[in-house]
């Protein structure tokens, strides 16, 4: 039996996932990880159930390894939507933006100007910070934006990555596959392979640092990669931070004052 999934925001961001899904299970053919199967029909998007199983150290392993492979499947530009897209280009229940055309020079510049700094002002619009606070995360994503935490993408990825976009453990389905799990619930766009690594620290994995470690064999990763995985959570901090406020904007302050 199918999941069936409904969204505040309507048809568009539902269709927006069932893009991001079909996107995704493009890199299958090469080793890529297991994408859930949907159909969108009108208001509803029904996705395919999954059998679970137990994250256990081999399947942390093939997760690993086939990850990687879905990095190297590459995309267009950073923050280009998935194939198949149309607009309004945004995804999730926070409307974090796409970029239909190239945004700058760097994954830096057009991570900073499309998904970063809209959410951080949503958020100052909203009150969630003091001026001060919002001040040092202004500047953190300034530096962003001027390239000061670009790295080389892991070996395998030649140029921009196809991510998932928010691979937190929710979506993370362990399952008896040759991948090791199914994912689900994209914001599949194009970006930095470490962002998807940064998202699964950020909230927790079982087996992570071995998942990490398969990942680094395969497709070994830029030195100075697990110093970067804070800068690389501070845009899911702000979406939480938008979304819920609480602690995840202490978490935010604290992750841009080691930045600014």
């Amino acid at each position: 039996m199918d999941v069936e999934k409904t969204a505040p925001a309507g048809r568009a961001a539902l269709a927006m996932e069932a893009a991001g899904l079909a996107w995704l299970a493009e890199a299958e053919s090469s080793g890529g990880t297991r994408v859930a199967r949907a159909r969108l029909e009108g208001e509803m998007l029904h996705v395919a159930r999954v059998e679970q199983a137990a994250a256990t150290p081999e399947r942390a392993d093939a997760l690993g390894r086939s990850l990687a492979q879905l990095h190297a499947r590459g995309a267009a530009w950073h923050c280009c939507p998935p194939t198949g897209a149309e607009p309004p280009f945004e995804v999730g229940s926070s409307r974090t933006p796409l970029a239909p055309e190239p945004v700058g020079q760097s994954w830096g510049e057009a991570w900073a100007q499309t998904a970063v700094r809209p959410i951080l002002e949503r958020c100052v619009a909203a009150g969630r910070f003091e001026p001060a606070d919002a001040s040092v995360l202004s500047r953190a994503v300034d530096r962003m934006a001027a390239g000061a935490f670009d790295a080389p993408q892991p070996a395998l990825v030649d140029g921009v990555a196809r991510i998932h976009g928010d691979l937190w453990s929710g979506n993370v389905l362990w399952s008896a596959v040759d991948t090791g799990a199914v994912l689900i619930d994209p914001h599949a766009q194009g970006g930095h392979a470490e962002t998807d690594l940064a998202m699964l620290a950020l909230f927790g994995l079982p087996r992570l640092e071995r998942l990490l470690a398969a990942y680094d064999e395969a497709s070994p990763l830029a030195e100075g990669w697990r110093e970067r995985m804070p800068m690389q959570q501070l845009q899911p901090l702000l979406v939480h931070t938008m979304l819920f406020g609480g602690g995840y904007a202490e978490q935010a302050v604290e992750v841009a004052r080691s930045l600014a």
